[in-house]
């Protein structure tokens, strides 16, 4: 049990904007490991920020807490049209990760958003959801403990049968992000490259969640894939955030050496992501024991 002051104070820490956004980050995933009505609680209050990017960060770390007391501020956010669509992505997938029945009517309303990343988020929640309520159990065989938008595909199938899904634009979100999780699980170089293969998708939030698994699994032979749509300007925001983080995560010099090129972009999102992401370098190139490391900077070690 941490104590309710060390929630506080870390609480604290995300919710000054005057600390350097990767403390707020690293706030942000000790609450989420903590847990708890009261990190929740600090969690929420930090969504009157101005960064799309932490707000983002906000409603997933929700989402994987799997609690259901956050689905009256993730309905907020959701339900809010001057949210940026990101966040309000990213709101719609926490609530289809808590998994209750309860955010079906909801989800069922904004599936028809005009903002179209909202709609395929909430179709695919939805999914999630109704699959979850037929009884149906997730396959554990998920090596990165993350609760993700849909299960793998049920049963053993080749890289070849599970990349004709994925690409196959006729099949529903939903299937095809199934396939590609069960890709991701199998971790070979002929499966990263057939989930890399997504990121030319047409739905960017398809290549969003590609650059997503990407950097779960973080193979160098990824790189040159978010590279490409990290550097190219007409790529919607949310793709080449994802990407950028996805680069932190892979954490080679050659990555390094990319975010730095894109720590100071136009785009505010993309520039804090490659900011956050050379955080992240920093951290898996070191002998720290962990990135959320809240509690521990609050005791003054390190």
């Amino acid at each position: 049990m941490v104590p309710q002051e060390q929630i506080t104070a870390i609480g604290h820490v995300l919710n000054n904007a005057d600390r350097p956004l990767k403390e707020r980050f690293r706030a942000l995933f000790t609450l989420k490991n903590i847990g708890g009505a009261s990190a929740i609680e600090a969690i929420s209050q930090a969504f009157n920020d101005d960064s799309a990017l932490l707000k983002h960060e906000l409603a997933y770390c929700l989402g994987q807490m799997q609690d259901k007391r956050a689905l009256d501020i993730l309905t907020k956010v959701l339900e809010d049209t001057t949210q940026e669509p990101m966040v309000r992505h990213e709101a719609a997938e926490a609530m289809g990760a808590i998994g209750a029945p309860e955010v079906l009517h909801l989800l069922e309303k904004y599936k028809n958003d005009p903002v179209v990343e909202v709609a395929e988020t909430c179709s695919i929640a939805l999914d999630r959801v109704r699959w979850l309520q037929s009884g149906q159990q997730i396959d554990d065989k998920n090596p990165y403990a993350s609760v993700d938008p849909s299960p793998p595909v049920d049963g053993d199938k080749s890289v070849a049968d599970l990349k004709t899904i994925y690409l196959d634009a006729n099949q529903s979100l939903f299937d095809r992000y199934r396939a590609m999780f069960s890709l991701r699980n199998l971790r070979t170089e002929e499966s990263v490259l057939a989930i890399a293969e997504g990121l030319k998708d047409s739905s960017a939030l398809f290549r969003h969640e590609v650059a997503f698994v990407l950097g779960q699994l973080q193979e160098p032979c990824s790189i040159p894939y978010l590279q490409s749509n990290l550097e190219d300007r007409l790529e919607n925001e949310m793709v080449r955030h994802e990407c950028a983080e996805a680069l932190g995560a892979i954490a080679t010099d050659d990555c390094i050496e990319i975010l730095n090129r894109y720590a100071n972009d136009d785009k505010r999102v993309v520039k804090e992501s490659c900011v956050i992401a050379l955080d992240m370098c920093e951290y898996e190139n070191s002998p720290e024991f962990q990135y959320a490391d809240g509690l521990t900077k609050l005791d003054g070690t390190k």
